[in-house]
């Protein structure tokens, strides 16, 4: 729902008063989540187009607060060309909000339209700038667990921007935690990630699922949140040659090799990930198989 002045459904200047946070105006809602919203807004003297998080107000208590301050803290420290950089941060009333470069084309997941299916010259650029992004990530000992497409922001440039950084973990010993928590989006989810053991190697299988459901036009798994779980734990991934015969066999090899169900037979960095894929797509194309008798 628009929160600006000029929606068929006015609002009170008073309201429209009311939506500014110190120095930000917020205009409407760019993306609505259960513990925090995001506003399209701008700086109120420079006039400069922004992305303000807000913590939901009926969550706001201490423990949630704490959570939400401590993403901020985490987000705020990241320097990478492809992830969305904080701005600023502070308080209107008790409600903690911090401040991003605001994204003017969306997401990805705005971006590619459900059953298409993406060119190999189209999908590289992306996958190299989220695998870089992810390698800045896990060079720093931390593991995104949500990437998806919704989380990939599409900036002025057209560059992509890694976002949302609420489940982002440190790699630790594991301690017993709520499921929906570790598993973060089941369709992206890695086996140990399900099994509450998230290691930086889950958020290549992550985006590995993205380049099968790009390059096929469905992911490799679907169905409810059991049925996903146990998909993601025990089947194997469709062939991709079944949805794209001509496809490279290097491709395929690439992209099912980061969709193993161990996470140390994936490779050993995402951005090795990265660069097989660039690498296969020189490969030649399947062999088409005689219609005919052969010699």
């Amino acid at each position: 729902m628009l929160l600006d002045c000029d929606m068929s459904q006015r609002l009170t200047e008073k309201h429209c008063f009311e939506l500014q946070h110190g120095n930000y105006k917020l205009y409407h809602v760019v993306k609505s989540g259960g513990s925090s919203t995001i506003y399209q807004g701008e700086h109120i003297h420079l006039q400069h187009p922004v992305a303000v998080k807000v913590l939901n107000s009926w969550l706001a208590s201490e423990e949630v607060t704490h959570k939400f301050w401590a993403e901020a803290r985490l987000h705020a420290s990241m320097r990478h060309p492809h992830i969305v950089r904080v701005l600023d941060c502070g308080v209107k009333g008790k409600l903690p909000f911090f401040v991003m470069d605001y994204a003017p084309h969306g997401t990805l997941q705005d971006y590619y339209v459900t059953g298409s299916k993406l060119p190999l010259s189209t999908l590289l650029p992306l996958v190299m700038q989220i695998a870089s992004a992810l390698q800045y990530l896990h060079e720093r000992n931390l593991v995104h667990r949500d990437v998806k497409p919704s989380n990939l922001l599409i900036g002025p440039e057209n560059q992509i921007w890694l976002s949302d950084f609420g489940i982002t973990v440190a790699m630790q010993p594991w301690h017993p935690q709520h499921m929906q928590d570790s598993i973060g989006t089941a369709l992206y989810a890695a086996p140990e990630q399900i099994s509450g053991k998230p290691v930086t190697a889950s958020d290549q299988y992550a985006l590995a699922v993205l380049v099968y459901t790009w390059l096929c036009g469905q992911p490799p798994f679907s169905g409810s949140l059991v049925q996903l779980c146990q998909q993601h734990l025990y089947n194997e991934p469709p062939s991709l040659s079944k949805h794209l015969p001509q496809l490279a066999p290097a491709v395929e090899q690439v992209v099912l090799r980061a969709l193993s169900k161990d996470p140390y037979q994936r490779f050993a960095h995402v951005l090795d990930f990265a660069n097989a894929l660039k690498q296969a797509c020189t490969q030649p194309l399947a062999r088409e198989e005689p219609v005919g008798p052969g010699l």
